[in-house]
């Protein structure tokens, strides 16, 4: 841990105000909202963007949290991977279909469909180099979404390799509700 959590008993008002609405997103004040205790501002705009994104929108949720694992999974950021494999059993992604998120197994996994396959080859290439995304890749993408669904994919991807890379930075630990997962995707540091 490089910088103190926030405790609530801690918070100025314009912070009590992000973690009321985290808490009751989330079920409880996550670690990584503590941080943000220290900038009440920027805790408040990570706290509806996370929100944002975490529910159904031009694409489903669940096809969310596949690209979110793919992005952390990649970003080796244990805090994100078990968190987010928790919440992926919990909306019905199987541990078989977890697990072949790892490395390249997806490629040839029949847990994934054609379009869950390409957003997972361009999670990838974000993480690789965002600006050399090949044409068939983009052509293979249109193919199975709107440009809607795509940009929705692309902030999902973006945003979770900055939430990744932010965590990790400020070595943000795991609640210790979470203690003792061993997580189904291999966090090596």
């Amino acid at each position: 841990m490089t910088v103190s959590y926030v405790e609530r008993d801690q918070a100025n008002p314009e912070t009590a105000v992000f973690y009321d609405k985290a808490e009751g997103r989330f079920e409880m004040l996550l670690n990584i909202f503590k941080v943000f205790g220290h900038t009440p501002e920027l805790g408040t705009v990570f706290t509806d963007m996370i929100m944002a994104i975490l529910k159904d929108g031009e694409i489903d949720w669940l096809t969310k949290e596949l690209i979110i694992l793919k992005a952390t999974h990649r970003n080796d950021c244990q805090y994100c991977v078990v968190q987010h494999e928790t919440l992926s059993k919990r909306l019905g992604i199987s541990e078989e279909k977890i697990a072949d998120i790892g490395d390249d197994r997806y490629q040839n996994s029949p847990h994934f469909s054609d379009a869950e396959k390409a957003l997972l080859d361009l999670t990838v290439q974000i993480g690789v180099d965002a600006n050399r995304i090949p044409k068939n890749l983009w052509d293979r993408l249109h193919q199975h979404f709107t440009e809607p669904q795509i940009v929705e994919a692309v902030f999902t991807i973006t945003i979770y390799i900055a939430v990744s890379k932010f965590g990790d930075a400020l070595g943000v630990e795991l609640e210790p509700v979470f203690a003792g997962i061993e997580p189904i995707l291999e966090v090596t540091h």
